[in-house]
């Protein structure tokens, strides 16, 4: 099971592969923004993902089409809602918070 770093606060949580960062977080009792229920629709759960990004999910267009309109994204710039896990460990940075 992959397991999940917040950059921040340094906690770790474990995962199941193929469930989205945002349902492993809250899952986890994490505090994260999410106005749109996991929609893709707001960009609200924008985090970024330093490391393991390369095991995520491949970036659909609706979620490409709203990075495109939320501010400050980067190259590690994902939508929690929409990027699935894979087996690798990950580090995300939370922008909600």
């Amino acid at each position: 099971m992959p397991m999940i770093t917040m950059k921040s606060s340094g906690k770790t949580v474990e995962a199941a592969e193929g469930i989205s960062i945002l349902q492993a977080l809250l899952a986890a009792g994490e505090d994260i923004a999410h106005k749109c229920e996991g929609k893709a629709e707001c960009g609200s759960c924008h985090v970024f993902v330093h490391e393991g990004r390369k095991s995520l999910s491949k970036i659909q267009r609706l979620e490409n089409e709203r990075l495109d309109s939320t501010v400050g994204v980067g190259s590690g710039s994902r939508l929690a809602c929409q990027a699935k896990l894979g087996t690798e460990n990950i580090t995300v940075e939370l922008l909600s918070n």
